[in-house]
């Protein structure tokens, strides 16, 4: 988008109705005993680091999981293991990881809810994330000194108060900020699951020489900050001119070796497919299954943080589609294993420049047809022949999901309403939002409803496009919502003048 400066004086005040009373969530005391799956072989060593008292703890559980093809038939055979190099099932197909459900379950969901909450906010490797805080339900085989992490996780679950009251009469409305995170994206929780298992494999002499990736911005900086982490070279290869400078630099400062293509994500997808198919470098778009077991992992933690209680609603905004089934995985685990009695329902929301899936769920699921996504502000999403389209389908399915779009100017306007409440959220996060306007209006989502929006990447890597709107500088955009600085000289009285003119306008108390 084109440079500017906020030079423009013209302001505008929106009075909004008054709030309705809160509903404050509910605060359980339920202190369980907790079992123990592990234990220490000695205590604690003078000057031990956290990774060499791990080391010391044995496993006594016998968990695992496998790569299946993605929704195979009950009687499919087929998988492989996960220190295996693969991508796709025989018939070409997406892969997911299985687990050992039957192990798992002979742990009931007062077990696990207790385990996953007596590793928050702790020191002991690897629990103080909040990816590896389940480990048992993602990597359970992985030796904990193989594990690569920053300690992603955990993010903010934010009672947007002030936002739902004020601009949607909601009372129970919630941000998930997983855009607070190591390199400012969700894209961490599912790179440091990938990145272990190749730690993992070039342990086991398995030929990989690097990591590879194409990306609209968040993946490269993921791909490149863990791999930069765990010593293991990272290749990215991005769309010339189509994404944030604060994305581009990301990768470069953390020593990937970045190659700009001239064409868009799906062509920089089909480049990197083709690239790993002959080189012994390892993909890790979502493609790669593993990624989502590291994603899912944010829905487990939007249930703790609300003390096991089930939302009825998350809503999660859409590119290559592997997020959205991550959420379904996440919630549908904590279903089967009696952490929860119930699924929240799944709202996907993308860009209309970019909508592939929007368009194939008004269809009724008819013909899915790829499309040439269009430039958008929610560049990171802007893609129109999405590899996870299968699994967003099946989980919106199961979960009785919904499917909106939002314009640019749509996801501008509410980009803008949410940060002048207090938050500075992406633009992706501004299509979640759009989907709860409209969802709101039709009156599917009720005022009562607790609801969670999943907010993916940080604001300070979009602020061009927050300047340029707040700059009136978007072309065929009003910018309704645009509070530019005003231009007064240095003088006490002009300063005056303009503040008094403000004070008269501003909301009385």
């Amino acid at each position: 988008m084109a440079s500017s400066s906020l030079l423009n004086p013209s302001t505008s005040l929106f009075q909004s109705p008054k709030p309705k009373l809160h509903r404050h969530p509910k605060i359980s005391t339920h202190i369980y005993t907790l079992p123990k799956i592990t234990a220490s072989s000695s205590p604690p060593k003078l000057h031990e680091n956290i990774r060499e008292e791990a080391r010391r703890h044995v496993k006594s559980h016998n968990f695992s999981a496998k790569y299946v093809p993605f929704n195979a038939p009950p009687d499919s055979v087929e998988s492989y293991s996960l220190d295996e190099i693969v991508y796709r099932s025989r018939c070409g197909g997406l892969l997911d990881v299985k687990h050992d459900m039957e192990a798992l379950k002979q742990f009931d969901g007062n077990y696990w809810k207790s385990l996953f909450d007596s590793r928050v906010g702790k020191t002991t490797w690897p629990y103080g994330s909040g990816v590896w805080s389940k480990k048992e339900w993602v990597l359970p085989e992985i030796d904990s000194d193989d594990i690569v992490s920053a300690f992603e996780g955990n993010s903010n679950l934010f009672w947007a108060e002030r936002f739902g009251k004020q601009f949607l009469g909601m009372s129970d409305l919630w941000v998930k900020h997983c855009g607070i995170s190591h390199t400012g994206s969700f894209k961490d929780l599912g790179m440091t699951v990938l990145v272990s298992q190749v730690n993992r494999l070039r342990k086991m002499k398995r030929p990989v020489v690097g990591v590879g990736c194409a990306s609209t911005g968040d993946t490269s900086a993921a791909l490149s900050a863990y791999c930069a982490s765990a010593g293991i070279p990272s290749i990215v290869f991005l769309p010339a001119d189509k994404i944030s400078m604060a994305q581009l630099v990301q990768p470069i400062a953390n020593g990937a070796f970045v190659l700009s293509i001239d064409t868009d994500f799906d062509g920089c997808m089909q480049l990197i497919r083709e690239v790993t198919a002959e080189l012994p470098i390892y993909l890790a778009n979502s493609l790669n299954s593993l990624r989502l077991e590291g994603q899912k992992t944010a829905a487990i933690e939007i249930l703790q943080q609300f003390d096991w209680e089930v939302p009825d609603w998350v809503i999660v905004p859409g590119g290559n589609l592997g997020n959205i089934y991550a959420f379904y995985k996440g919630f549908k685990m904590c279903y089967e294993l009696g952490l929860v009695n119930k699924m929240p329902r799944l709202v996907c929301a993308q860009a209309a420049n970019a909508n592939p899936l929007y368009l194939h769920y008004k269809s009724g699921w008819n013909d899915f047809k790829p499309v040439k996504a269009n430039t958008t502000f929610a560049s990171a999403i802007q893609i129109g022949d999405p590899v996870s389209i299968d699994r967003a389908v099946f989980a919106l399915q199961n979960c009785d999901g919904i499917v909106e779009e939002a314009t640019e100017e749509e996801l501008m306007d509410a980009m803008a309403q949410a940060d002048s409440t207090g938050m500075f959220i992406c633009p992706h996060t501004g299509v979640a939002l759009t989907a709860l306007f409209k969802l709101r209006n039709q009156g599917v989502i009720g005022p009562n409803d607790r609801t969670v929006v999943v907010s993916t990447a940080h604001g300070l890597k979009f602020t061009q496009s927050k300047i340029d709107y707040h700059s009136k500088n978007i072309p065929d955009m009003s910018c309704k919502f645009a509070n530019p600085p005003v231009e007064v000289k240095a003088d006490f009285g002009a300063v005056m003048d303009v503040l008094k003119g403000y004070l008269n306008k501003a909301p009385k108390v």
